[in-house]
C-alpha cells in the first residue's frame, strides 16, 4: 500500500553502536547539475550560540515500541547518538485501542496476523515491565524487581529528567493499530470514553498492574500530551481489517480531536500544565479529502501536524524503481499523474486551504525503500522485486545504507538515492536533509519530524538537520534564551514619568533597531503597537512577518464604538501571565474574548489562527 506509515516499516538495527558523530555530516546543495554522484560527505557549522536547541523549530521523533527488541535500541542510545539536546518531542509509538471496550489499554499479546490481528495487542513488557542495568538506563542506575514502573516509560521519564528540552508524546494508532479509531469516534459518548481512558492512563499515569509493575499514578509525568496517528479517517488505503465510515469519518474526526482537546485542557487547568495535542497528517490527496485533515478547524484542537514526507513510493510496485520522498515532482515519473506524488503538492493541499505552515513540520525518514535486479542508476528503471532488507523486504535503515553502493542526488526533484549494480535504495541524505531543511524554512514551516530514530543511531541526518534550521534566523515558535535578553534599557526610553502614557498614546516604548526582543514583547512604531511573534532584532515593525500590528495607538484598537456599542458589561482584563483554559472570557482592547483552548501570553487578535475568538465590543 502506498504511502503507510507503519510499526512494520522501519528496519531494524544489525549491530550496536555505542560512539558519538562530533562533526556534522550536512552536505551543502549541489549547485553543479541536478544529477551528482558523491563520494564524501562535508563538515557543516554547529548552530550559532545562543540559540535555543532548534532555533525556534521543532525537532519531532518517533521511538518505536519494538525497537527494544531485535533492533537493540533503548532511550539511553537518544543520549549516546548526541540527539538529546536537538530534540523538541519524542513520540512513542504506539498506543492501541481496544476492539471490545474502544478505549486506550495495555496488555502483552502479540500482533497477529490478518484482519484480526491488532485485536487486544500490545506489549506492556517493552512499555513499562522491563527491567533495565544500569549500563543500559539514562540515569545509569538500575531498575529494581519491586519499582512500579519500568520499561521503556520510566527510561522516556529520565530522559526529560535530563533534558527538560523535550516534551514526550503517546502517539495512538499507527499503520497497524488503526483499527478501531472510526468505532471510537463514532459517537459523543464513545469520543468522551475513548479520550477519558487514554487520558487517564498515559497523561494521569494510571496503569494497570501486570507482572507486579503498574498501578494508579505509575506513569505520571512520563507523557505530555498525545499524538494522533489514524490511518486513514474514510479512506480504504489504510491496513486491511480497518473500520472506515466514508461517510461520516472526516467529521467524527474532527469530533473526537475537539474532544481530545477539551478534556486535555480541563484537567491542565487542574495541573497548570498545556497538554500538547498533536497529529501525524497523511500526505496522499485523496486520504487529506476523505478524512478531512486540511480543515482549518482541526488546528483549533491540534497544536500543530507532522506532514507525511516519505513512502511516496516503495516496493508495493516491485518493477518500478522511483523516489519515496521528493520535494518536487520529477518530469521523468511516467507514472499516471494522480499517483505522481510531491511533498511541495502534498504541503499545497494543507496550506492552500488555509492552514498556517506554522501549524505543521515536515516528515523525514531515517530509511529507505528499495528494489533489486535494477539495472540503471537514474530513477524510474525496471527491477525485479524488492531490494532484500533485515527486517522487511524493500525496507532497510540509513545506518545500513549509507554506504551501499554510490550516492546520487536530483537538486531540482529534491530526492537522494544509492545504487550499487543491482539495488537501488530511495532514502534522505545528509545533503537531501540539508535541502529539506531550507525549504522548511523558506516555507515558513515549524520543524522536522523523524521516522524513526533506531534507522539513524549515530544521528548524522539529525546533525544535518540542525546544522540548516540552527543557522540564520530563527523558526515560527517562540524562543525563550537569557542569554539574549538585553541588559540596557532600549536607547529611545521615553525620559517622561513611566506613569505617563508615550507620545501618540502609546503604552509600549518605542521601537529600537538594536533591542532584542523575543516572542510576546511589544513595541510602538509609527503609530501602533507591535508584539514579536519570536525572536527578532533590527527587523522593523509593518515590514517583517515577525511582528503583528495590534493596532493604532488610540486607546481602542477595536472596531469603531460607534458600530458595535457593545454590553458595556467587560469580564476581567486579559492578563498576559494568566493561564487560561477553553471557554474562559476577558476583555482586550474594549472587547471580549473567548479563549478556544489553553493558553498563556498569547494576545487576543494577535494572529489569525490563534488561541482567541472574539465576541464584539464590550
Amino acid at each position: 500500500m502506498e504511502l503507510e506509515h507503519s510499526p512494520a516499516s522501519s528496519s531494524a538495527r544489525r549491530r550496536k553502536r555505542r560512539s558519538v558523530v562530533a562533526s556534522l555530516a550536512a552536505l551543502a546543495v549541489a549547485g553543479a547539475g541536478a544529477l551528482t554522484a558523491l563520494a564524501t560527505t562535508a563538515n557543516a557549522e554547529e548552530p550559532a550560540a545562543g540559540t535555543t536547541a532548534v532555533n525556534g523549530y521543532r525537532n519531532v521523533a518517533y521511538f518505536t515500541q519494538w525497537g527494544v527488541y531485535g533492533r537493540d535500541y533503548q532511550v539511553k542510545d537518544i543520549v549516546e547518538a548526541g540527539m538529546a539536546d536537538d530534540l523538541t518531542h519524542v513520540n512513542y509509538a504506539f498506543g492501541n485501542i481496544h476492539h471490545e471496550t474502544l478505549e486506550c489499554f495495555e496488555a502483552n499479546k502479540a500482533q497477529g496476523e490478518g484482519p484480526n490481528g491488532s485485536d487486544g495487542a500490545g506489549d506492556a513488557w517493552a512499555d513499562y515491565g522491563m527491567g533495565y542495568t544500569a549500563a543500559d538506563s539514562v540515569s545509569g542506575v538500575a531498575d529494581t524487581w519491586d519499582q512500579p514502573l519500568a520499561g521503556s516509560f520510566n527510561q522516556l521519564k529520565q530522559l526529560k529528567e535530563e533534558y527538560p528540552n523535550i516534551k514526550v508524546m503517546i502517539s495512538l494508532g499507527g499503520w497497524t493499530w488503526s483499527k478501531n479509531f472510526s468505532r471510537a469516534a463514532a459517537t459523543p459518548e464513545s469520543r468522551a470514553n475513548f479520550v477519558s481512558s487514554c487520558i487517564d492512563q498515559y497523561i494521569k499515569g494510571n496503569l494497570p498492574v501486570i507482572d507486579g509493575r503498574g498501578g494508579p499514578g505509575a506513569a505520571a509525568g512520563v507523557f505530555d500530551g498525545i499524538d494522533i496517528d489514524w490511518e486513514w479517517p474514510g479512506s480504504p488505503n489504510g491496513n486491511e481489517g480497518n473500520h472506515v465510515d466514508p461517510e461520516n469519518d472526516a467529521a467524527n474526526f474532527k469530533a473526537l480531536l475537539a474532544e481530545f482537546r477539551r478534556q486535555l485542557d480541563a484537567y491542565g487547568a487542574e495541573t497548570g500544565e498545556h497538554y500538547e495535542l498533536t497529529a501525524f497528517l497523511p500526505a496522499n490527496p485523496e486520504d487529506i479529502s476523505a478524512g478531512g485533515w486540511n480543515d482549518p478547524e482541526i488546528f483549533e484542537s491540534l497544536d500543530f501536524g507532522n506532514l507525511q514526507g516519505y513512502d511516496l513510493h516503495g516496493a508495493w510496485n516491485p518493477s518500478l524503481t522511483g523516489h519515496q520522498g521528493n520535494l518536487n515532482q520529477d518530469p521523468d515519473d511516467p507514472r499516471e499523474p494522480a499517483r505522481q506524488f510531491s511533498i511541495s503538492e502534498s504541503l499545497a493541499e494543507y496550506t492552500g486551504n488555509g492552514i498556517d505552515p506554522a501549524q505543521l513540520t515536515l516528515g523525514l525518514a531515517m530509511y529507505g525503500r528499495g528494489w533489486t535486479g535494477v539495472t540503471q542508476s537514474d530513477a524510474w528503471g525496471t527491477a525485479t522485486g524488492a531490494a532484500p532488507g533485515t527486517y522487511e523486504a524493500g525496507n532497510e535503515d540509513y545506518d545500513i545504507l549509507k554506504n551501499l553502493g554510490t550516492e546520487y542526488f536530483d537538486e531540482q526533484v529534491g530526492a537522494a538515492w544509492r545504487y550499487d549494480g543491482t539495488q537501488w535504495w530511495s532514502l534522505d541524505t545528509p545533503q537531501s536533509v540539508t535541502q529539506k531543511a531550507q525549504w522548511i524554512k523558506a516555507q515558513g514551516l515549524s520543524g522536522a519530524m523523524w521516522w524513526e530514530l533506531s534507522g539513524d543511531e549515530t544521528g548524522d541526518l539529525n546533525e544535518a538537520l540542525v546544522a540548516e534550521l540552527g543557522s540564520g534566523g530563527p523558526g515560527p515558535q517562540p524562543t525563550e534564551d537569557p542569554t539574549d535578553e538585553p541588559t540596557d534599557e532600549p536607547t529611545d526610553e521615553p525620559t517622561d514619568d513611566p506613569t505617563d502614557p508615550p507620545a501618540d498614546d502609546c503604552t509600549a516604548a518605542p521601537w529600537d533597531a538594536s533591542t532584542v526582543y523575543t516572542g510576546g514583547d511589544t513595541a510602538s512604531h509609527d503609530g501602533h503597537e507591535w508584539q514579536a511573534r519570536w525572536w527578532t532584532q533590527g527587523e522593523t515593525p509593518g515590514t517583517a512577518d515577525v511582528w503583528t500590528d495590534l493596532g493604532a495607538c488610540s486607546g481602542d484598537p477595536g472596531p469603531d464604538p460607534t458600530d458595535d456599542p457593545g454590553t458595556g458589561d467587560c469580564p476581567a482584563a486579559w492578563v498576559s501571565t494568566a493561564a487560561y483554559t477553553g471557554g474562559d472570557e476577558v476583555e482586550y482592547g474594549g472587547h471580549t474574548w473567548r479563549a478556544k483552548w489553553w493558553t498563556q501570553g498569547d494576545t487576543p487578535g494577535a494572529g489569525e489562527w490563534g488561541p482567541w475568538e472574539d465576541l464584539g465590543a464590550c
